[in-house]
């Protein structure tokens, strides 16, 4: 007789493979025309609000492997709040003004600006960067992140730049807005000042020299001729060179080489000594730097002179203590000079080209003049030594080109001035990690000015004007005017008409008697652009309020949006904008390395989606330890999804085994289940409760790890693989067999709850293969809370107690298969002889012990011959004597008993006689 046929197998439609690349956008469009999304937030109305704002990408170019980890970070977080009893809208937002669109038009789509006037050219970078948010949006769709994506937030929409102007308005009010001369980081090939945050470090091959001062006035401690060393790594900056700085405390000396003698600190002339390879120099005198206050010496190739001042910025870390100081080109050398009344000379243009102020210099690139000032310097014999060294040096974040010093008039924003009041919100803050407070806290505590203005053209005007006295117009009138215009026409408006056609009608200022007014050209900073998200989007939108639950962001970002919204928050709210930080590291390549294009290692999203799909590029996000730096490659992304198969298998094994299941009417009552199925619900009680405590923790990889575990270890390894036994071979209504099918549905239906953030697809997929009646989607059911297992108490200790038994049991076992006495495990019988009281008890009261354990039979004795010593057992492993029955495959002295069923034990002849009389 075939006993195929009266097997109980499982019988599924869910596929064994994912096929994540082709199913996956058939239902995110099911998404889509269901408005799931819509739905989520209906369902969620009236719950506590959580707000997780979006920094805004630059709205250029495909997303890269950084971006899609940033957006499915969040995703995972507002997914969980949507499904753990909060209200929690998500709403995207773009960053769509700057320098690299301008670059991209001229550049890439070849626009000749010359022939267009301010306004025209806005409209095509307007028109380029929406078509860059589409690109964008779809990219980020396809990766499964729900949000609002129909009505984003944009830096260039009309509202938003309206806020802006407010934001601005609010701090020119307060006296925090000003303009003025200093040295800010400019950058030659973008034509504009830089903020700090819009900089980063790159080694540079520069020119280091020595040269010598000679002395005009030496205030009675020089004598005429006598000189002052100076070092430099910036020869180009020597025309603009107006004084020499030293420090009133530290102690120099003046030493005597053949015939020349030299002023350099104390504390570095023996270093000097081997540097500029004096040969015994002589200590003619020593006195403190404070006696040489107001000092001259002769320019070394300008008939002029240098002044000599005292400045607390100078250090014996390296150089000469002699600082070479030129007021247009350094922060500490514009304010000591500033204090002094020295003229600020910076003869260098805005592409750096040097100007009639320097002459000699004229036309020549500043990093050219480099070769030709120091070979000038030779000539007029001030050149001690010349060498090369390579430092870090700063580079402009967007074309990667070395930037310089450069004093301009420039709008400031005046940090110092609130700051105190930035670092107490910062200490209010919850940062995830926590070494990003101290990180902002110390960016912030040494900041003195943002330089807000930039010298370009596709951003939101600053909006200011002028009268005929030069005098800045900056009130709450013209402050609101414009900020209406903007919202009626956009910011483009500000370049379509006249000054006095931007101002109130009737408005008149006493700094313009003829009513003639001009109006400010520069552009804002685009961080105070992304900055005012907190007044353009959390307060202008029904759905969200300020301050933000949580802001999420690369470790970038400390220096750039975290502080930038910060700053304009507490500027005109005095509270930040957000309660707590979330930061994640830099994606790298599977061996640590940064990812270029060059090094053909670049991991891109779209590549992925379309070989394994958006889940399993979530499901590595969610492995990482993304506070860190994190790796990935194509190695790494196999295994993430060996472990999916591993998930998803789990997943398809329980619904295979839940096809003749009904809850609403097969369900075991809890406290009538097996002990062993709710021994098994009370490990997934703990299993749910430490995942929701990773969710709040915003640690995702603990989930993944856990489930994963819980997955192979406790289903897999134990309840899926004794469970066989039972669902495959009893009766369909059999009370253990439905026991553990009532099992298997509350663990899968939780499951699949617990890792619908994650893997939002394949939870969806599952879903619809569940039986009984449910929602539409797992993502309209909350993610049940840890409880206790109904007839459960006590009895935790005494199955934690078995499964450390079966783990002796199990190491018996390979032993036995390695020494040939069995091949699987059902061909053994096992005796276990307990060491200690407990363990007795817990083997005596729990029921057939040999299908938990996977053999055939499995006896309990006071002592027994032949054992081997294990932790809480002695165990003999035997081949049993009895033959296998070909249904259940368990070796059996009641094979053929029956004699209408020879080859079944007698258990399986009576279910197939029962299941032939029914």
């Amino acid at each position: 007789m075939d006993y195929k046929e009266t097997l109980l197998m499982p019988k599924t439609a869910f596929p064994m493979r994912g096929n994540l690349p082709n199913k996956e956008p058939e239902r995110q469009i099911k998404w889509e025309e269901n408005n799931l999304y819509e739905k989520s937030l209906e369902r969620t109305k009236g719950r506590p609000l959580f707000i997780l704002h979006d920094g805004p990408p630059y709205a250029n170019g495909d997303l890269h492997i950084g971006h899609a980890m940033n957006k499915v970070l969040k995703d995972f977080i507002t997914r969980y709040k949507s499904m753990s009893g909060f209200h929690a809208p998500y709403v995207p937002g773009w960053d769509t003004h700057g320098l690299p669109i301008e670059a991209a038009l001229t550049k890439n789509k070849k626009v000749d600006r010359k022939k267009l006037t301010t306004a025209e050219f806005r409209k095509l970078c307007a028109e380029y960067a929406m078509k860059q948010v589409d690109n964008q949006r779809t990219q980020f769709k396809q990766l499964g992140v729900r949000g609002d994506w129909d009505n984003p937030y944009l830096t260039l929409a009309k509202e938003y730049e309206a806020e802006q102007i407010r934001v601005f308005g609010e701090m020119a009010k307060r006296g925090y807005i000003y303009k003025g001369l200093k040295p800010v980081y400019w950058s030659p090939s973008s034509e504009s000042a830089l903020a700090e945050a819009e900089i980063e470090y790159y080694d540079k091959r520069s020119a280091s020299i020595y040269v010598a001062f000679d002395v005009v006035d030496g205030k009675g401690v020089l004598d005429q001729g006598d000189k002052i060393v100076i070092w430099t790594t910036t020869p180009w900056t020597i025309p603009a060179n107006m004084g020499i700085s030293v420090h009133p405390d530290i102690n120099y000396v003046l030493v005597e080489v053949n015939d020349d003698k030299f002023v350099v600190a104390e504390a570095l002339l023996e270093n000097l000594t081997g540097e500029l390879e004096w040969e015994n120099p002589t200590v003619v005198k020593t006195f403190k730097g404070n006696e040489l206050e107001r000092a001259t010496a002769k320019h070394p190739f300008y008939d002029r002179e240098s002044l000599v001042m005292l400045g607390e910025h100078v250090t014996t870390d390296a150089g000469t203590g002699c600082v070479h100081t030129a007021p247009g080109h350094g922060e500490d050398d514009f304010f000591i000079s500033n204090q002094y009344g020295l003229e600020t000379i910076s003869p260098v243009d805005d592409k750096g080209v040097f100007t009639s102020e320097a002459p000699g210099f004229e036309g020549m690139f500043y990093d050219d003049a480099n070769k030709v000032v120091t070979e000038k310097l030779s000539e007029s014999g001030a050149l001690l030594k010349m060498s090369f060294i390579t430092h870090s040096y700063p580079h402009d974040w967007r074309t990667k080109k070395p930037t310089i010093f450069r004093a301009t008039a420039q709008w400031f924003a005046s940090i110092k001035d609130f700051r105190e009041n930035i670092l107490n919100e910062i200490k209010e803050v919850k940062w995830y990690p926590a070494w990003g407070e101290t990180r902002l806290y110390n960016m912030v505590r040494d900041r003195e000015d943002w330089c807000i203005s930039r010298q370009r053209t596709w951003g939101v005007p600053i909006p200011v004007f002028y009268g005929e006295d030069g005098t800045p117009i900056i009130t709450d009138e013209t402050i609101e005017h414009v900020a209406n215009l903007f919202a009626e026409h956009g910011s483009n408006v500000w370049f379509e008409r006249e000054a006095k056609d931007l101002l109130p009608e009737g408005f008149t200022s006493e700094h313009s008697p003829n009513g003639k007014f001009t109006k400010e050209m520069d552009i804002m900073d685009v961080w105070f652009d992304s900055g005012s998200s907190h007044a353009g989007v959390l307060l202008n939108r029904e759905d969200h309020r300020r301050p933000a639950d949580v802001y999420l962001e690369g470790s970038d970002q400390y220096r750039g949006w975290f502080n930038s919204s910060l700053s304009t928050a507490v500027a005109v709210t005095g509270k930040a904008p957000y309660k707590s930080i979330v930061s994640h590291g830099f994606t790298l390549d599977g061996n640590g390395r940064k990812m270029s294009k060059s090094l053909g290692n670049v991991i891109v999203p779209s590549k992925v989606l379309k070989q394994l799909g958006a889940d399993i590029l979530r499901l590595w996000v969610a492995s990482v330890d993304y506070q860190a730096d994190v790796r990935i490659s194509d190695d790494i992304l196999k295994q993430t999804s060996e472990s999916y198969r591993k998930i998803r298998n789990t997943f398809r094994f329980m619904l295979a085994n839940l096809a003749d299941f009904n809850p609403e009417t097969d369900r075991v009552p809890e406290a009538k289940m097996e002990e062993v199925d709710r021994f098994m619900l009370h490990r997934l009680q703990r299993l749910v409760k430490e995942t929701r405590e990773s969710y709040e923790r915003y640690e995702f990889s603990p989930i993944f790890h856990k489930i994963h575990n819980f997955c192979a270890d406790d289903l897999s390894s134990f309840y899926l693989d004794f469970a066989k036994d039972i669902l495959y071979i009893e009766a369909s209504d059999n009370h253990r067999r439905r026991s553990i099918q009532t099992g298997y549905y509350e663990i899968l239906t939780t499951l699949v709850k617990l890792l619908t953030p994650i893997i939002p697809h394949t939870a969806d997929e599952v879903w619809e293969y569940i039986p009984g009646v449910k929602e539409e989607s797992p993502q309209l059911t909350d993610i049940p809370e840890p409880r206790e297992v109904e007839g459960f108490t006590g009895l935790e200790d005494k199955w934690e107690h078995f499964m450390a038994v079966r783990n002796d049991v199990l190491k018996a076992l390979e032993e036995a298969r390695n020494e040939k006495i069995i091949g699987k495990s059902l061909e053994a019988k096992v005796t276990l002889v307990a060491k200690d009281k407990e363990t007795k008890e817990v083997l005596n009261t729990i029921d057939h012990v040999h299908q938990l354990l996977i053999v055939s039979e499995a006896k309990v004795l006071d002592e027994a011959p032949n054992t081997s010593e294990y932790r809480y057992v002695d165990v003999l492993v035997e081949k049993h004597p009895g033959e296998k029955c070909d249904r259940c495959w368990v070796a059996s002295d009641t094979v053929g008993e029956i004699e209408k069923h020879p080859t079944l034990c007698s258990r399986c002849a009576e279910v197939v006689e029962e299941h032939y009389q029914g």
